[in-house]
């Protein structure tokens, strides 16, 4: 398979543009999947209340448009053309004339747990969540309009258009309102076997389709920018806009984990682990998600909310004297515990949790704990919470129906030798760390290639992914890791009850919603 079209020609440049949560990226790539050129800018994330997880989509637009003229700057030949990589779960109200009336809600909002729970709770639920292939969770779009439908009633009848971040972006770039089938099927608003929205979740929101973006496919390519686009990031005009896709199924794509059977897994703050395959599904239980990147490729896996956020909390909480520096050293400390913490388990639900119970009520929990426990007992605990929670979502990925043969793995967490080994023992199978840490932008630019032509197909990522270092799962650590597990996946049932007696009695909580019956 050729990777580049005219193996004649020097290999064209995509930019390819990635809207993450905190900031955006653009790299430039050449087909060869050499990286050119990248810069970044950030944005904040605003919490003005418990429960809140906001951002001024004006801010991000503005990011966009300095890490693309900085990028642009750096590179000494022209570009192919644009491919934009979106964080998903983004919700903004628009009026008629494109201009945002609320700010731009983040996945990791959860003001709506009450109405994803409210929902989450009727037969209906699980059957949302086998057609959209989104799990019903306060992350995703459909509570938030509930939300908004019972807490801000009057803001919801002005909105003209519901958008997520990505496609507002896109708009103000080319003046087209379009979302990708990628990015709509992150929003439990979309039937993922029909590719159209879903008339049951509509009717729930209390929206009509009109209100949403127009459905186009990830490689769908818009024909420029408009003339205060192309001025603002030193572009020509005619510059292809490819619409691309949501972050993570681009993250697999980024790390060329495009085969059957190949996982890939980041923790980063958060964390994830996905796998792609060939036709749309999600177990029986509902324990996975399913998003779209091409009418042939989908990503099935589970999010976490707590990854790195639990090591960073552990070094705050339990080991302050080490300093604001203090990564390195807390895990040579958590090194100094044995395997499994001796007998100590914990429950790392700091942020809630999300991926395979999919539910806004879990608090962080340690259980087990002795007088013999001391500090590097508690991080150790912590750092092996993460990853047993992991392995929870890769079982669930396997009981959807996939085979899984190889892990490929990537984020901050793989700066630690510790918390490398700890990964391949918990999953008790071999984790692969490719190099290169820009996996959705260069999942983007790929993309991008496919749709413009320039590449043979996506697959070619498989080739370009140069693997750094495989770490192999330790015999005796797997064991106890393997015998741990099933009290670890039983506590959150076990503690259920007190999550909500808790949630309950806790104050500066979300509002408890205005009463409304529950869909069916």
């Amino acid at each position: 398979m050729s990777v580049v079209a005219d193996s004649g020609a020097a290999p064209e440049v995509v930019i390819g543009v990635d809207i993450g949560t905190t900031s955006t990226k653009a790299v430039a790539y050449d087909t060869r999947g050499t990286q050119l050129a990248a810069h970044s800018a950030g944005y904040p994330l605003d919490e003005p209340q418990p429960g809140y997880a906001e951002q001024d989509p004006q801010q991000i637009f503005d990011a966009v448009l300095t890490a693309l003229r900085a990028t642009v700057a750096d590179l000494d030949r022209p570009v192919a053309g644009l491919s934009l990589s979106g964080a998903m779960h983004s919700l903004i109200g628009l009026d008629a004339d494109g201009n945002p009336l609320t700010t731009s809600i983040t996945w990791a909002d959860s003001r709506s747990s009450r109405q994803a729970e409210r929902l989450r709770a009727v037969p209906s639920g699980l059957a949302l969540h086998r057609r959209t292939g989104t799990p019903v969770h306060p992350m995703s779009p459909l509570p938030k309009l509930l939300w908004f439908a019972e807490q801000e009633p009057r803001l919801f009848e002005r909105v003209a258009h519901w958008v997520g971040i990505k496609d507002w972006v896109l708009l103000r770039l080319c003046g087209t309102l379009v979302t990708d089938h990628s990015l709509a099927s992150a929003t439990g608003l979309f039937d993922i076997h029909r590719l159209d929205w879903d008339t049951e979740a509509l009717a729930i929101a209390s929206i009509t389709a009109e209100q949403l973006p127009r459905l186009v496919s990830t490689t769908t390519v818009l024909p420029g920018l408009t003339a205060r686009a192309a001025a603002a990031t030193g572009l020509p005009q005619r510059t292809p806009v490819v619409v691309g896709a949501g972050d993570g199924p681009l993250a697999n794509l980024g790390l060329g984990a495009v085969h059957p059977g190949v996982v890939a897994c980041s923790i980063g703050t958060s964390g994830a682990m996905r796998v792609m395959v060939e036709r749309p599904g999600v177990d029986p239980l509902g324990g996975v998600f399913c998003y779209a990147l091409t009418e042939d490729r989908w990503v099935v896996g589970g999010a976490i909310n707590n990854g790195g956020v639990v090591l960073r909390w552990a070094g705050d909480a339990l080991a302050p004297d080490l300093g604001a520096h203090s990564e390195k050293e807390l895990t040579a400390l958590a090194a100094r515990a044995p395997v499994g913490s001796g007998g100590l388990i914990m429950l790392p639900y700091l942020l809630s949790e999300r991926a395979p119970n999919w539910s806004a009520l879990p608090r962080g929990a340690y259980v087990g704990l002795t007088h013999g426990h001391r500090r590097e007992h508690l991080i150790r605990a912590a750092l092996e919470g993460v990853c047993q929670q992991l392995a929870l979502v890769l079982a669930s990925v396997r009981a959807a129906g996939n085979e899984v043969h190889e892990v490929r793995a990537s984020g901050g967490f793989a700066r630690s030798g510790l918390w490398r080994q700890m990964l391949a023992d918990t999953l008790g199978m071999p984790v692969s760390f490719p190099t290169g840490p820009e996996g959705s932008s260069f999942g983007a630019a790929l993309l991008g290639m496919q749709a413009l032509g320039l590449i043979s197909s996506i697959d070619v990522a498989a080739d370009l992914v140069h693997i750094e270092e495989t770490i192999r799962p330790d015999a005796a650590a797997a064991a106890t890791y393997a015998s741990l597990l099933p009290l670890f996946a039983e506590l959150f049932d076990a503690l259920v009850p007190t999550f909500t007696s808790l949630r309950r009695l806790a104050p500066g909580l979300p509002p408890e919603p205005h009463p409304a019956p529950p869909p069916t």
